[in-house]
């Protein structure tokens, strides 16, 4: 899979994977359990990850910056624009 940038959700459980290319069409969209998401990124290419800042969003962008990846964590306020509830997409 050939992606430049992934917005990460993360939860509890189950964190959303989405995926865009270097052109912004989408790669690929991927629902992960919580202890999936190391392996996941140690396998994937270096690329940029978004991650909406939260409590545990420093562990885990100090967990996946150590596959190279670049991690930004992004206000809340930012991040609520592009939530879309309900949606089945």
């Amino acid at each position: 899979m050939e992606v430049a940038t992934i917005g990460l959700d993360i939860s509890k459980h189950v964190f959303h994977i989405h995926a865009v290319d270097g052109q912004g069409q989408v790669a690929g969209r991927q629902r992960l359990r919580r202890g999936e998401i190391v392996s996941f990124f140690s396998w994937l290419a270096p690329c940029l990850v978004g991650i909406e800042a939260c409590a545990t969003a420093h562990h885990w962008a100090r967990e996946i910056r150590q596959f190279g990846h670049d991690v930004r964590l992004i206000p809340p306020a930012y991040v609520k624009p592009y939530v879309r509830r309900g949606s089945q997409e």
